[in-house]
């Protein structure tokens, strides 16, 4: 079971904006799926992500805009007629049916034969790892096994597209860590154009081509997941996109400043009377010989947090504001850690700051 390049469809999302009210669930929303591409749609909760889904999949109408599926308009078309393949949260498994017939059905409206549907439904269990359990009921299935079935059910027909919204979201983390990588393993085998809802970004960078990150019904940026970590377009997406740290810096003479010594960067220098640095835990060392191309900070440590494979130190800068510094633990890492109440030094390199302005980030 594949879907080729030449049959999977790009979508093009032009200029869509829906309001409930006074409220702007969408706001003039424009995004560029391309054929085969894995695209996910992140952001906090009412952020419209899941607007735009159900706009795409039909059950939403927006006020106005275009949505192009290929070169075909489908706004005004109704869901059953876009042929696009829908996982759902809660999986909206029919519990009457076996999971043969809960695979089936879509095949079964579609009026495909009795044989060809059986050898479809096999052909789609083998494909999600469930071969032998299309006589099984629904409540006898593990909850992954439920979305294996969801899953199975939206790609049977074959769709050039498929959507899915937040469909691990109901499994246990090491389970959901599990299906985050056989969800990627099996886009790359089917080719279809998938557009994937989650609020969860270390999910969204795990599995995307790209992201499209969503607050206040627009795209706050849209890029690959190194770039949106490395280089966030603007401070919500800088805060809101793994963990970082964003400290006030002061301008003397055109040079860039905190408590008193200069800020090295490699970041254009923002056009704005305030500026901060946003640096990411892992980007940062606890050192007493700091390098001569790195912004040093006295910070003060607060806790100390064990976390496994990695700790946290979190720190307090003189004026109060909070620096995590993340590090592997290894050998006797943890009886090297200082206490709560000890004064260190922290080192960031250069290429490791990025400069905001006011709430927008420089790109570099």
């Amino acid at each position: 079971m594949s879907v080729s390049d030449s049959t999977a469809l790009p979508i093009t999302i032009q200029s869509v904006t829906k309001t409930y009210g006074d409220m702007r669930a969408l706001d003039n929303v424009s995004i560029r799926v391309e054929r085969g591409e894995f695209l996910t749609l992140l952001g906090p909760s009412g952020s419209g992500k899941t607007t735009l889904l159900m706009v795409l999949a039909g059950f939403t109408r927006p006020d106005c805009g275009s949505l192009l599926f290929g070169d075909e308009e489908v706004i005004r078309k109704p869901p059953h007629l876009r042929n696009v393949g829908m996982v759902f949260q809660s999986y909206a498994l029919f519990p009457h049916m076996s999971v043969a017939g809960n695979i089936g059905y879509p095949l079964k409206l579609r009026k495909v034969p009795r044989d060809e549907t059986t050898q479809r439904v096999e052909q789609a269990l083998t494909t999600v790892q469930l071969q032998g359990f299309g006589d099984r009921r629904i409540h006898e299935l593990s909850g992954g096994q439920r979305q294996r079935v969801a899953l199975a059910r939206a790609i049977v027909f074959e769709p050039r597209i498929l959507l899915m919204d937040e469909p691990l979201s109901a499994l246990d983390k090491k389970l959901r860590d599990r299906m985050q990588i056989e969800l990627r393993e099996l886009h790359e085998k089917l080719g279809m154009t998938t557009v994937y809802v989650t609020h969860d970004q270390r999910e969204a960078l795990t599995m995307s081509d790209r992201i499209a990150v969503i607050n206040h019904g627009a795209v706050m940026q849209l890029a690959d997941p190194a770039t949106l970590y490395n280089a966030p377009a603007n401070h919500f997406v800088a805060d809101f996109i793994g963990d970082s740290s964003i400290i006030g810096l002061t301008q003397e003479n055109g040079q860039l400043m905190h408590a008193g010594n200069t800020v090295r960067h490699q970041s254009v220098m923002p056009d704005s009377t305030t500026v901060s640095m946003m640096v990411r835990p892992e980007r940062i060392r606890v050192t007493n010989d700091p390098g001569p191309d790195e912004n040093i900070l006295d910070a003060t440590v607060v806790n100390v947090v064990y976390q496994g494979d990695t700790y946290l130190l979190q720190t307090a800068l003189a004026d109060g504001t909070e620096v995590k510094v993340r590090g592997m633990v290894s050998g006797d890492t943890l009886k090297q850690l200082p206490r709560a109440g000890t004064q260190i030094k922290l080192a960031i390199k250069a290429e490791d700051t990025l400069l905001i302005a006011g709430d927008e980030a420089v790109r570099h």
